[in-house]
């Protein structure tokens, strides 16, 4: 757009003409239409994230028979882990009144070098006893009152890392369990 400089009147040679330079402005109505578009399309192609949970086997809740409850495992299959409190971690494998060799309750630490290394070689020695895969090691966890739910989740965190194909959590505790996981306090 042209302007016309009528500011001045009648002066003099000297002084020098300036044209006033014109404000710029920008509609910024379509940048704004296209950013609320660009927003629109991607909220609704974008896939959102799936939680990662693991799949648990929850019993029916239909009331079993009692041929069902009073199923025959062999000892040196199974392995009970204790949780208690202040991080706790009691294990033994067989029954408690008679554990199998190297059942004896023995506690341990969670992680790589504690729990860990003691179910992957549990799981090999279960693996020399049957001879079959199919028959692996059957570990029953058991939380204790005093337990927290972080070490409950650590636990179940390392049946999937050593892949145990049978675990199972249950509260039933014998009187001797809760004295040995009581035992070690000061």
């Amino acid at each position: 757009m042209a302007e016309l400089n009528t500011g001045d009147s009648g002066g003099g040679k000297d002084k020098k003409v300036r044209s006033k330079k014109q404000n710029s402005k920008v509609d910024l109505t379509a940048m704004v239409d296209l950013a609320f578009l660009l927003i629109t399309f991607f909220m609704l192609t974008t896939t959102l994230s799936k939680p990662q949970a693991m799949e648990l086997g929850l019993p029916d809740k239909e009331k079993p028979n009692e041929e069902d409850q009073n199923i025959k495992v062999d000892e040196n299959r199974t392995m009970t882990i204790m949780l208690g409190d202040n991080d706790k971690l009691v294990r033994y494998v067989g029954l408690l009144a008679t554990p199998v060799a190297g059942g004896a309750p023995k506690d341990f630490a969670y992680g790589k070098e504690g729990i860990r290394k003691e179910l992957l070689s549990r799981k090999e020695a279960v693996l020399k006893y049957t001879g079959d895969p199919k028959k692996g090691m059957i570990v029953i966890i058991k939380p204790g009152k005093k337990s927290n739910y972080r070490n409950l989740v650590d636990i179940l965190d390392e049946m999937a890392i050593v892949d145990v194909p049978t675990y199972a959590i249950v509260n039933d505790f014998s009187p001797e369990e809760i004295k040995l996981l009581e035992g070690n306090k000061k």
